[in-house]
């Protein structure tokens, strides 16, 4: 049996300050910054930023 638990970080998700802030750790700051939601397997390109309530949301447009 695996009682593997799934650690808090991944679904507590990141403020803007947080995502900011890690984002600017990395050293090309001209990459290009994509979205998954499986593992990367498959990978989008983040159109458009919003406000969407209380949250910040990253849309992908393609279809």
């Amino acid at each position: 049996m695996n009682d593997k638990k799934t650690p808090d970080w991944v679904g507590r998700g990141k403020t803007i300050k947080q995502l900011v802030a890690e984002l600017q750790s990395f050293e090309n700051q001209n990459l290009l910054v994509e979205i998954s939601t499986d593992d990367g397997v498959t990978k989008k390109p983040i159109s458009l930023v919003v406000k969407s309530g209380d949250t910040c949301v990253l849309v992908n447009f393609e279809q």
